[in-house]
């Protein structure tokens, strides 16, 4: 390879970290529990059940990239709902609450079903597309930078909005509702420069 194409190739990469775990795939390592759901691990799967209550990972982030697989389920008659939480912080008077951050909705039912945008209560940004059903494994993929937000399921781009509330936090995933079952894996990250958009 010429000096040039190494070059190139170096310009290429730059700004881009190596990706990172979030999940050991053995145990809570690493995560913080809040709130009425339990987490337990299973054959390399986070699982959580029974209530509300979300699962922080102890990494916090800015700008990065995320990908991640996950599946929900349902039962009892309830309707599955989750999501990946990022930029995002238990509230200071409550830590069992629903965070202050960025939700990447994870709910194959409703108005604003998996792939859109949410702020805490706000449906905020629309996803083009419904990808998913319950019961099925799917892939999550993140990109925040300064502002710009954009969301990929299963490889399509279904999400891009700007939204400027949330500068950093952690990573959190979901228990919605008792009848929800929410598994995740694979859940990966990395840094990225502030003034990247590729």
């Amino acid at each position: 390879m010429t000096g040039v194409a190494m070059m190139a190739l170096a310009a290429r990469g730059a700004g881009k970290s190596k990706w990172i775990s979030l999940f050991n795939g053995e145990d809570l390592t690493g995560w913080t529990v809040h709130g009425k759901a339990k987490w337990s691990v299973h054959n390399g799967v986070l699982t959580g059940i029974g209530g509300m209550g979300h699962i922080y990972s102890d990494a916090t982030c800015s700008n990065f990239e995320f990908k991640g697989k996950f599946r929900i389920t349902s039962f009892g008659g309830a309707t599955a709902n989750s999501g990946f939480y990022f930029r995002a912080n238990p509230p200071t008077d409550n830590v069992d609450g629903f965070p202050r951050g960025y939700e990447a909705q994870i709910c194959n039912a409703g108005d604003a079903p998996t792939g859109w945008l949410w702020k805490p209560g706000q449906p905020t940004g629309r996803a083009t597309a419904l990808l998913t059903k319950d019961g099925e494994w799917f892939t999550y993929r993140i990109r925040a930078v300064g502002s710009h937000i954009r969301f990929w399921i299963n490889g399509m781009l279904v999400m891009t909005h700007d939204d400027t509330e949330y500068k950093t936090g952690h990573f959190a995933i979901q228990g919605h509702n008792p009848g929800t079952k929410i598994e995740a894996k694979d859940l990966y990250y990395r840094v990225l420069a502030p003034e990247g958009r590729s």
